[in-house]
């Protein structure tokens, strides 16, 4: 199985004050993706985006205010759900871009990720009892101080921290990171870092590579647009 590696670089900045830097998007040719606030001088690297630190801020706060008030009306019992998946996609795209930038992490990424373990259902609930957008089980929601493991963007939160945590721990290799969110990263070590050999991890695995490519590939193709 090819292995994807992340290398990502973000160097967060203050939100707060009068002077607010930008922040700069660079990809190099296998596609590794570099987030810095200060202009990078390479050959390998082309620059994707340069943006205001403000305007991702405000970004956020869009986000946040989106989700939150889409939750209000879900809970009232007064809206009709979206049944699209491109519909519940779209209603947590700004959430992610956000989320994925305060972790280190690729937005492909976290929605190959969402995309295999609840399909956007922020409402999920699997047999095992993981809960959420993130497929939060109470445990790591506890561990990764989610306050309601039902709220999308608290449970985005937490799954994103923990992966981040796990790409720290397994040296940013993405198929053991992954593993490890799927089986436990214990598991992972325990097979001497390498994925465990059970059918459903190993197929999860192979998944959210395959919707994280596809992610990529989409990005790319708008980009060349």
């Amino acid at each position: 199985m090819a292995c994807a590696r992340l290398c990502i670089l973000v160097l967060l900045c203050s939100m707060a004050g009068p002077a607010l830097s930008d922040v700069f998007k660079y990809v190099d040719a296998q596609g590794n993706v570099i987030f810095t606030d200060k202009p990078v001088v390479r050959k390998d690297l082309n620059l994707a985006w340069q943006r205001p630190t403000k305007s991702l801020t405000d970004e956020n706060q869009r986000a946040q205010r989106r989700v939150l008030a889409y939750n209000r009306v879900i809970s009232s019992g007064k809206a009709r759900r979206k049944e699209s998946f491109a519909g519940r996609r779209a209603d947590y795209d700004e959430a992610i871009r956000s989320v994925a930038l305060r972790y280190r992490l690729a937005p492909a990424l976290l929605h190959a990720v969402i995309r295999a373990e609840s399909a956007y259902d922020a409402g999920a609930v699997s047999q095992a009892g993981a809960i959420g957008l993130m497929q939060l089980i109470p445990a790591t929601a506890k561990r990764y101080n989610v306050r309601d493991i039902r709220d999308p963007v608290d449970n985005l939160r937490g799954g994103a921290a923990y992966l981040r945590d796990l790409l720290d721990l397994f040296d940013q290799d993405l198929s053991l990171a992954l593993a490890g969110y799927n089986a436990g990263e214990n598991a992972v070590i325990r097979y001497g870092r390498k994925i465990p050999p059970y059918p459903e991890t190993q197929t999860y695995v192979r998944k959210v590579l395959q919707f994280y490519w596809a992610e990529q590939a989409a990005l790319t193709r708008l980009a060349v647009r």
